[in-house]
């Protein structure tokens, strides 16, 4: 796609004029009629073509360092395997240990690391009375209270189970915390001490360390609708940049002299090629460009190719026009906006009202397009964050070229909730 040509949608890729979105919506309408067999709502297809195409650029971007998939921004057991399959692409990023304990369980990955710390205590009995799944993943901890829970939990230390530290990420500016509101530690000293405690303990492996700058990897920095803005976040990423940079090699040198270890992972999709940079970081974590959900629209650092969307038949029409959709609702998390809400795509020109937005029931939709729209038609949808859209559907459709082809069941479609 050409992105020099801001979309009329303000949160939709820079280059997607309402041609390609025409000609993507001809596409998808076209695989659901050959399919023949009748698809219920929402009907979820993640387009495997721009899936592999992002893939790829990850790939590129990341420049011979190992990508681990995040797995919440997927969260379908088919999808996280087909990136696990290339080359490039090592070991899983969880965000509960119940998840991760079941990703080992079914063999996906034998080096997974939760990138959260857990209070899962039945969970926790579960991973230390298991020497493979010990063996396997990796807890995230910041804290000495994280040890003493996992020590609550056991009656011996046979089982030696690995943890990461995590370490704050963000911009200290003015005696102002810019990012994500994650770790307590910051420095090289308070990394060292609660390193010191975990090597110092029987039944403990420390195998890595953790950065995640989200105030670089999870702001958008070329929104056409909020260009002073975006000049500031490109600022601000850049000085976190320079600051982490500098932070990061203190806390490794740091953490030499006490340790050796396996991984540092860092980064999101939306920072891979500037995390990657840092000798320190050993791997970047990714897992939203896989599918660019309609937050990654508009960064600087890559080319947005949407993959997954979901469809919803019109089922009403209130007047000539607006067409309201059934259900749909499906806002993301985060700060509440209109960039949490989902994006009507699919014929392009379509829009939330602001009076109803996206509704749970329904979704009434204005703009050119709803007047030529006929009841029993489907719209498709983008939702804003990834992973998130896979809460609201048991299946998902796999579309390749112009074709549905394998239905492949979601975390919520194997009965799981984490």
């Amino acid at each position: 796609m050409p992105t020099s040509t801001p979309s009329s949608d303000p949160w939709g890729p820079a280059g997607s004029s309402a041609v390609e979105r025409n000609r993507l919506w001809a596409r998808l309408e076209g695989a659901v009629t050959a399919h023949g067999e009748p698809l219920g709502a929402p009907l979820v297809v993640v387009d495997l073509d721009a899936f592999d195409a992002n893939a790829d650029d990850l790939l590129r971007r990341a420049a011979g360092k190992p990508i681990r998939v995040a797995s919440k921004s997927l969260r379908v057991p088919a999808l996280l395997r087909r990136a696990l399959a290339r080359d490039g692409f090592e070991g899983i990023l969880a965000y509960t240990l119940p998840e991760a304990l079941w990703l080992e369980e079914e063999g996906l990955s034998d080096d997974i690391v939760v990138a959260y710390p857990t209070v899962d205590r039945a969970a926790l009995s579960r991973l230390v009375e298991s020497p493979r799944a010990a063996g396997r993943v990796t807890l995230m901890i910041d804290d000495v209270a994280h040890l003493d829970l996992v020590d609550s939990v056991r009656s011996s230390h046979a089982v030696p189970i690995r943890v990461s530290i995590e370490v704050d990420a963000g911009l200290r500016l003015g005696g102002q915390h810019v990012g994500p509101k994650r770790s307590p530690l910051f420095d090289a000293a308070s990394v060292a001490r609660l390193a010191r405690a975990v090597v110092e303990r029987p039944g403990f492996r420390l195998v890595g360390v953790m950065t995640y700058e989200g105030q670089v990897a999870g702001l958008p920095d070329d929104v056409p609708t909020a260009r002073a803005r975006s000049l500031v976040v490109r600022r601000l990423k850049s000085m976190s940049l320079t600051q982490l940079e500098a932070r990061r090699r203190e806390i490794a040198d740091t953490l030499s002299e006490i340790v050796e270890l396996e991984f540092w992972n860092a980064g999101g999709s939306g920072s891979v090629a500037d995390t990657v940079a840092d000798p320190v970081v050993t791997e970047v974590a990714a897992g939203s460009g896989l599918l660019v959900p309609g937050l990654f629209d508009h960064y600087r650092s890559f080319q947005p190719r949407p993959a997954a969307f979901y469809a919803l038949p019109v089922v009403r029409r209130p007047s000539p026009d607006v067409a309201t959709v059934h259900g749909g609702g499906f806002s993301a998390s985060g700060p509440a906006g209109p960039d949490r809400l989902p994006l009507p795509w699919a014929p392009a020109g379509l829009h939330l009202t602001g009076l109803e937005g996206a509704g749970e029931v329904q979704t009434p939709l204005t703009g050119q397009p709803a007047a030529l729209l006929e009841i029993g038609d489907r719209v498709w949808f983008r939702h804003a964050k990834s992973g998130e859209l896979f809460e609201h559907t048991n299946l998902v459709h796999l579309l390749s070229a112009d074709r549905l082809g394998e239905q492949v069941r979601s975390y919520r479609g194997h009965g799981l909730a984490f």
